[in-house]
């Protein structure tokens, strides 16, 4: 293995800086990998010169604001102070989508000078070792951490997401919200908790508190494999697929096959031939899962995720099977309270509101007064109690001061961390009891309500999100950035 040049060296286009990247994490990786190779064999430690090539490419870009700057009224792939931005950089080349659309039109509209080097950001061995070649070798963890870096958790961190960045007192800004450690760490999150490959999660993401959704998700999906659609295949718990071509039998057998209990939030990826995608995770229930998966799913820059579950309905004109979309966020729910206090608001983005009740017109095939009969509009209360009823009388006065018409477990949550992590999200709910009513959830009733109103609620999502895609640039909206703004979304 030939060792490339590990200075900083300039690259002139957006191409050669990932190419750059690519080779030298490839360079880095497989030294880490061989010298952890040796260890395990011999206890063969490297020297100082090879622990000083196990580190992450970082990628540099220099700007000397020079007059004005452009007018652009995209909110990403710009710059709004001169100096040096950095960014380390782990798996380049599944990244390499995500970085050409970042530094494309950086280059293109404003003068800047980019520059590819090694960093001095160690890559933990538990990214690059197998947890099984450890457990074989007799070598704890605890001793191969006294040779090689491992996860320093002190250093990752969501400050740069959060704000808490002076950037007056920065040598170099942030190039992005997270750099390679947090990615890295958030990649293994996401295969742990979601049972597949984090390369098959998608852009156009669907987040659920139910797994009859998922059944749903399950037979829409291979209705499209079944028939002529953009969709090429299905990817399940454990990473295993369904296949166009593959014959509809077939399909079901592999799919009763797969034990995806086994995963705390089982994630399901149908994937299209443009990349276009959709992934749709069970996250179960409660505002802590809702932290934990958009936490880790933030750092694959999703296009959108929209959360399509259940909701209790507060008011008394509401039906049983009606939907809500959430214009506001009542976070009674506590999990985000020391990082995103809750009395900052959280906007509704106009091009989610208006593709879920576009979608929802078009599915339900309701329009004007029978659709606003169906669709209610407003502001949606987050608990982290299940039970919060038993403190109604306690928490009466400020549900109805907020005029909150629907209460669930995750909403919240989910909007706060896409408000958060600059990651366009949405909230469409589906009505499945009253408790202020008398309407509970019983068996029976539940039983009756799941099967007519989970498959039109599924197909309201996709249909907004094949909404979307349509509008990318304006979905990536200016009202989710700071003043403070990295130049990558």
């Amino acid at each position: 293995m030939s060792t490339p040049d590990l200075d900083f060296q300039p690259v002139t286009t957006a191409s050669a800086a990932v190419d750059r990247l690519a080779e030298l994490y490839q360079f880095a990786t497989e030294a880490l990998e061989q010298a952890l190779h040796d260890y395990l064999r011999q206890r063969s430690q490297p020297d100082a010169e090879q622990l000083r090539q196990f580190c992450y490419p970082e990628l540099r870009l220099d700007y000397h604001a020079q007059g004005e700057a452009p007018s652009t009224v995209r909110a990403f792939a710009r710059v709004q102070l001169a100096g040096t931005y950095s960014l380390t950089v782990t798996h380049p080349q599944a990244f390499r989508k995500y970085l050409l659309e970042q530094l494309e039109p950086l280059l293109r509209d404003f003068s800047i000078e980019l520059s590819v080097g090694l960093s001095d950001q160690p890559i933990p061995y538990p990214y690059v070792l197998p947890h099984d070649e450890l457990a074989r070798s007799g070598i704890t963890a605890g001793e191969l951490s006294r040779v090689f870096a491992g996860t320093d958790l002190a250093a990752i961190t969501d400050r740069s997401a959060d704000g808490q960045h002076s950037w007056e007192n920065l040598d170099t800004l942030p190039l992005a919200l997270f750099d390679a450690a947090r990615v890295d760490f958030s990649l293994r999150r996401l295969v742990h908790y979601t049972g597949s490959d984090w390369q098959h999660v998608q852009p156009w993401i669907l987040l659920t508190n139910y797994h009859r959704y998922v059944d749903q998700f399950i037979r829409y999906s291979m209705d499209m494999l079944l028939s002529e659609s953009r969709f090429e295949r299905l990817v399940l718990p454990g990473n295993v697929m369904l296949e166009r071509g593959m014959a509809e039998d077939d399909m079901q057998a592999v799919v009763d096959s797969v034990a995806w209990h086994r995963f705390q939030m089982p994630a399901y990826h149908l994937l299209a031939a443009d990349g276009d995608g959709i992934t749709l995770v069970n996250i179960g229930v409660g505002p802590s899962n809702a932290k934990n998966i958009t936490d880790h799913l933030a750092v694959l820059r999703p296009h959108c995720w929209l959360m399509i579950g259940h909701c209790g309905g507060l008011r008394q004109s509401q039906t049983i099977g009606d939907y809500v979309l959430a214009h506001a966020y009542m976070r009674r729910d506590g999990i985000l309270d020391r990082v995103l206090p809750p009395n900052i608001p959280l906007p509704a983005l106009a091009e989610v509101q208006q593709a879920l009740q576009v979608a929802a017109a078009e599915v339900t095939g309701d329009q004007g007064d029978a659709l606003k009969r169906r669709l209610r509009t407003g502001t949606v209360l987050t608990y982290d109690d299940r039970n919060w009823e038993l403190r109604w009388a306690q928490e009466r006065p400020l549900i109805n001061q907020a005029r909150a018409i629907a209460v669930d477990m995750e909403s919240g949550t989910i909007a706060a961390q896409g408000y958060r992590f600059r990651v366009p999200y949405g909230t469409l709910l589906c009505v499945s009891d009253k408790p202020l009513h008398s309407e509970i959830k019983l068996p029976g009733a539940a039983g009756a309500f799941y099967q007519r109103a989970v498959t039109q609620h599924l197909h309201i999502g996709i249909a907004a999100l094949d909404l979307l895609r349509s509008q990318l640039n304006a979905l990536h909206s200016r009202k989710l950035r700071s003043f403070d703004e990295p130049p990558f979304r």
